[in-house]
């Protein structure tokens, strides 16, 4: 009996966002239209800045990354709960379930290092403009972009592996729109403390290093914007620096309820919101923030468009 009791589940059930049958068509079309617009953005900002040679800098190099690892984020997670808004089978073996895990997380990783390597850039750009040139040189940026994704990509390798160590037997249904990592560790059989004990050491440590790092290179920024004589040049400064702010505190603001302070934190239907809104949202937002008052990519776009 004991045996039996103990059979390891390898397929999981996804409630997703909501059961109630008449809201599936309708959260299938917006999210639909969502995740069109999240791909058309940051794929289109990735074809901008490819094709346009005026923005062929250190900036726009990082800001098309940080699009791809925004693509790559949302559709770890969007296609798999389109699907299950139309399907009646909400299954996901545990493979797929990892898989998705992994995507997700190394995305996530990735774009915490980008925003600090953004941070720097904007730093050596405004408070040395004329070391930037040697500083930021196309082998330093190469390099910077190199370990962002190397580092993002190979700490969720860690808690995959140990994700292996863990059977589930309670139950088979995770009550979330994906294979959210805490969600597992609620339906486990065996004690996840290990588990759950790293990712908060690693993501404090991670969260808090970026976030710090962004702050303090910002703070020299703003006071070097303060300096400035030409209100051309701080206005300029300022609109660059503020779209770069607003994205940070979207991520990390959401990241840091979820994953900072499991323990005490918000209730489960807040918590949906809040994945909702660093997996689905903030992908969608980026390209928009970064660009809508940016002159330089709508110039990019209106000599693509002119062509």
């Amino acid at each position: 009996m004991m045996d039996i009791n103990k059979t390891q589940v390898t397929q999981f059930v996804l409630t997703g966002l909501t059961d109630s049958p008449g809201l599936q068509v309708p959260l299938f079309l917006v999210f639909l239209g969502i995740y069109l617009i999240t791909m058309v953005g940051n794929l289109g900002l990735i074809f901008l800045i490819w094709k346009d040679p005026q923005l062929h800098t250190p900036m726009y190099f990082f800001l098309g990354s940080l699009a791809f690892a925004d693509a790559c984020s949302s559709s770890s997670v969007t296609p798999k709960m389109l699907v299950n808004f139309l399907s009646k089978n909400h299954i996901i073996s545990l493979a797929e379930c990892i898989t998705q895990f992994y995507f997700f997380a190394s995305s996530a990783n990735t774009e915490c290092f980008l925003l600090v390597v953004m941070a720097y850039d904007r730093y050596v750009a405004i408070c040395n403009p004329l070391l930037y040139p040697a500083v930021m040189s196309n082998i330093v940026s190469i390099q910077l972009l190199g370990v962002s994704y190397i580092i993002g990509f190979l700490h969720p390798m860690m808690h995959v592996g140990l994700l292996f160590r863990l059977t589930f037997c309670k139950s088979n249904v995770i009550h979330y729109f994906y294979c959210e990592v805490l969600q597992l560790f609620k339906i486990s059989c065996t004690d996840p403390t290990i588990n759950m004990l790293l990712i908060f050491i690693f993501s404090v440590f991670i969260q808090s290093f970026t976030f710090v790092t962004i702050i303090i290179s910002y703070s020299y920024v703003l006071y070097a914007i303060l300096k400035k004589k030409s209100e051309k040049g701080r206005s300029k400064a300022f609109s660059t620096c503020s779209a770069h702010l607003l994205s940070v505190s979207l991520f990390y603001g959401t990241l840091f309820i979820m994953y900072v302070r499991p323990g005490s934190g918000p209730a489960e239907n807040q918590d949906k919101m809040y994945s909702l809104f660093y997996t689905i949202i903030i992908p969608l937002l980026n390209p928009f923030i970064y660009s809508l008052r940016n002159k330089e990519v709508i110039g990019a776009l209106r000599r693509i468009i002119s062509k």
